[in-house]
């Protein structure tokens, strides 16, 4: 059979609430053209995230009703350990309220002035918590990557030359940790292969830096390593994934990515002394070590989830929706990063709207104009996000100017995704009556959360 089929029947549903035209264009402007500051029930498609935004398992579901909320030795906690161990196979297992929760703890830690974190490339929240610490973040992405039209299989690998390059520039006693980003979010969703993660391990122990990874899409990543990657075609995924792992010291990740969680997220590691500091700091911020700012519920969700990602069938649907949303707009011209991620669609908007120069933030104009369209809700991944100011106020524009089309996972079914796809290529085919932006007010940190925009007058 051709046909690849959603591996699960729907048990539950909600509405979606349609808009006129009219109306979303009173929205954007009261929202002052940034997304975020949008109300849900005013989207049609949301695509903004893929984290949080799963659609849970019955079985998740049901585990929610097995939560024990002991304050202290929940049983959730002991079966949440065990699943994260079985993956990971790492000592010691830290649960926070979520990814950043558990980058805040232990860049607080490690970080500080005279720091650095080097990474394939990191993404904003990591990057935020780096920088707030007073540390430097540092991307070493392969040349690859930095071409959204070149499809290579692994264009999230770390350059390990420049890697190499880095650590001898800036010393390797100022690099606390080595971050590996899979798949590489900011990059377009793209996977790290097993021969990368290789490499940059064997320099980390040359120079005797931990290695950890950002393991958000990490069973995105192995299965991309199943089917690119010689040597792994036969190898079921849960063997796959604990062999990424081997080659970290430690891992951070948010579990509403690839647990299917609302909530949550966990730090694992094989260093005792630092597991203990981060514990210290867990009950200061999170909470007790035994739930870290979560319920026993939403233990109980991790716990399942982690274990269900791995499905194969699951895994093949997931990826192929992605390409198939991919080419569609590849085949009506659109310019999409190539080959497709592994969470995510990624329009490269310096080529969609190349009449229109970084510092009016071609990517915002496009989320905007897909929103006003269509009712699609999408994020910026170039220069709003990453761009930064030189000491004459002047902007240093992102690598890549990317809009990011983020898939919720078991959400969306395939008529979802033929809209998108009209409403993009509706909208390249008008990209000349798209005008830029300019920012009106920001924040020195994660500004694209809250920034406020306005049309730039032609």
């Amino acid at each position: 059979m051709q046909t690849i089929i959603e591996p699960f029947r729907i048990k539950s549903v909600e509405p979606i609430y349609f808009t006129t035209k009219e109306e979303r264009e009173t929205i954007l402007r009261a929202a002052h053209f940034n997304t975020f500051r949008i109300k849900a029930r005013d989207v049609l498609i949301d695509l903004l995230t893929d984290s949080g935004t799963s659609a849970m398992s019955s079985n998740q579901w049901a585990g929610i009703m097995q939560g024990d909320e002991s304050y202290a030795g929940s049983e959730s906690f002991f079966r949440f350990e065990n699943s994260v161990r079985s993956i990971t196979n790492m000592p010691y297992i830290i649960p926070t309220h979520q990814g950043r929760a558990s980058e805040k703890i232990i860049f607080s830690i490690l970080g500080g002035k005279g720091k650095y974190f080097i990474s394939n490339t990191l993404f904003d929240t990591t990057r935020a918590n780096i920088e707030f610490s007073g540390a430097e973040g540092i991307d070493c992405i392969c040349e690859e990557g930095k071409h959204p039209t070149i499809p290579a299989p692994f264009k999230g690998n770390m350059d390990t030359v420049l890697l190499q390059k880095t650590i001898e520039q800036v010393g390797a006693e100022n690099i606390p940790l080595i971050i590996m980003t899979i798949t590489n979010n900011s990059g377009g969703g793209q996977p790290v292969s097993m021969q990368n993660l290789r490499e940059v391990k064997a320099i980390c122990k040359q120079y005797k830096i931990p290695l950890y990874i950002d393991a958000c899409r990490f069973a995105e990543n192995a299965y991309f390593i199943k089917i690119r990657e010689e040597g792994y075609a036969q190898k079921p995924i849960p063997e796959i994934v604990r062999e990424m792992f081997s080659y970290a010291d430690g891992c951070t990740m948010s579990a509403k990515k690839d647990a299917f969680a609302n909530i949550g997220g966990f730090l694992a590691m094989h260093d005792l002394d630092l597991a203990l500091r981060c514990r210290n700091l867990l009950i200061i911020t999170e909470g007790f070590t035994t739930y870290g700012g979560l319920a026993g519920r939403d233990l109980e969700a991790i716990a399942i989830g982690l274990q269900e990602i791995m499905d194969e069938h699951y895994l093949q649907y997931r990826i192929r929706s992605m390409e198939y949303l991919t080419e569609k707009l590849a085949n009506a011209g659109v310019p999409v990063m190539q080959p497709a991620g592994g969470h995510a669609v990624y329009l490269d908007a310096k080529q969609f709207l190349p009449n229109i120069p970084a510092n009016q933030y071609p990517g915002q104009a496009l989320v905007c104009a897909l929103y006003t369209h269509g009712g699609i809700r999408a994020v910026e991944i170039g220069s709003l996000m990453f761009g930064k100011y030189d000491e004459a106020g002047k902007l240093i524009p992102a690598q890549l100017e990317l809009v990011r089309l983020a898939i919720p996972r078991r959400v969306y079914t395939q008529s979802h995704i033929d809209y998108v796809a009209e409403v993009i290529i509706e909208v390249f085919e008008k990209r000349d009556q798209i005008s830029g932006l300019k920012i009106i007010e920001e924040t020195p940190l994660l500004r694209h959360f809250t920034a406020k925009l306005k049309p730039v007058e032609n």
